[in-house]
């Protein structure tokens, strides 16, 4: 018995009926033979941690724009505080903490530079749209490795794809609007817990708001602290979702209208505050003006992806573009639109 042999072998034994064993994946688009150390999430994992794009999400924005502040979360913190999140839960659930953590890992490698700015302007310019966690899917299915994708498990890509909510249900009513996996479920959730108290967090930083300015609903039922909040959120998910045996993941009814006041509350007093507004207006000017640039010298976005492979120009430049870190952009934008200082050696 290899060693992924006999991890698939623990899997069966200890892991809940419900949760998604490794041996019973749905398996990749291509076909692999499977190695003797790893399952198949913990190979998808690795491959997230190991990709180009997951590198870059240490300089793209979670909220703030280009914080001078070394404590500010970035869109890298942010999946690292949602894998975090997500395990602890998948844990006391007895579910597939490979699997959870490799959809949480990936959950955003679509992201575009200036966070939600850059994705809203190129939802409007862009003319198929975009999402970024459709935008996830793809990097991981084609723009990775020059145009060959990382070959995902169904399971993985499933998670990535059904994790965002905007501003709707934590978990949807419906069935069809879920990952497919408990395992998916989880990251949606942890999403949310971890965003909602590190926006919250950076923006107290940032003086945007104050915690004096938390109602106290929010307090009361949630904590305090940075520290209770989280806390709160994550042990009621557990034990509301083990009275169901794992029926439905869920939380109380409680803290679950706690956590979506808190929601409206950074949405309201934070995320569309006129400071960050006033900077997001600037990200999408940054972003229109390089994608209107880029469909005139399409061939500046081509990189490695070979020729028989590349799609139409608006498909180049928006890949292209949602790829850019926000320093990488800035970069770019200077070079092309600002006038440089003439050297004379």
């Amino acid at each position: 018995m290899t060693i992924r042999q006999r991890i698939e072998e623990q899997e069966r034994k200890y892991l809940h009926p419900k949760a998604c064993l490794s041996s019973a994946s749905r398996g990749r688009a291509v076909q692999e033979e499977e190695g003797d150390l790893r399952t198949c999430f913990q190979r998808d994992r690795d491959r997230i941690i190991h990709s180009k794009s997951f590198r870059r999400l240490k300089h793209k924005t979670q909220v703030f724009l280009a914080p001078r502040g070394d404590h500010y979360r970035t869109r890298l913190t942010h999946v690292l505080e949602v894998a975090q999140i997500a395990r602890t839960v998948a844990r006391a659930l007895m579910l597939n903490e490979d699997l959870t953590e490799a959809i949480a890992l990936g959950h955003d490698l679509g992201h575009t530079p200036f966070g939600h700015a850059g994705e809203m302007i190129l939802r409007e310019i862009h003319p198929g749209g975009f999402d970024h966690y459709k935008q996830s899917l793809r990097v991981v299915d084609f723009l990775e490795r020059n145009g060959q994708g990382l070959n995902l498990t169904y399971e993985v890509r499933n998670g990535i794809l059904k994790h965002s909510k905007g501003r709707g249900f934590i978990i949807p009513s419906k069935k069809s609007e879920r990952a497919d996996t408990l395992e998916g479920q989880v990251v949606r959730v942890s999403d949310l817990i971890a965003y909602v108290n590190h926006d919250l967090d950076d923006a107290i930083r940032a003086e945007v708001i104050s915690e004096a300015d938390i109602p106290e609903d929010i307090t009361k039922l949630l904590g305090k602290t940075h520290a209770e909040r989280i806390d709160a959120m994550v042990r009621d998910l557990i034990y509301s979702s083990l009275d169901t045996d794992l029926d439905d993941l869920k939380m109380s009814e409680d803290l679950s209208a706690a956590t979506y006041h808190l929601r409206d509350f950074l949405y309201e007093r934070v995320y569309e505050s006129p400071v960050i507004k006033r900077e997001f207006a600037k990200a999408k000017k940054i972003v229109k003006d390089l994608y209107e640039y880029y469909l005139e010298h399409v061939e500046e976005t081509c990189g490695d992806i070979p020729s028989e492979k590349r799609p139409n120009r608006h498909r180049m430049v928006c890949d292209f573009i949602a790829g850019m870190t926000d320093s990488f952009a800035l970069i770019s934008y200077e070079k092309i639109f600002l006038p440089q200082q003439w050297t004379v050696l």
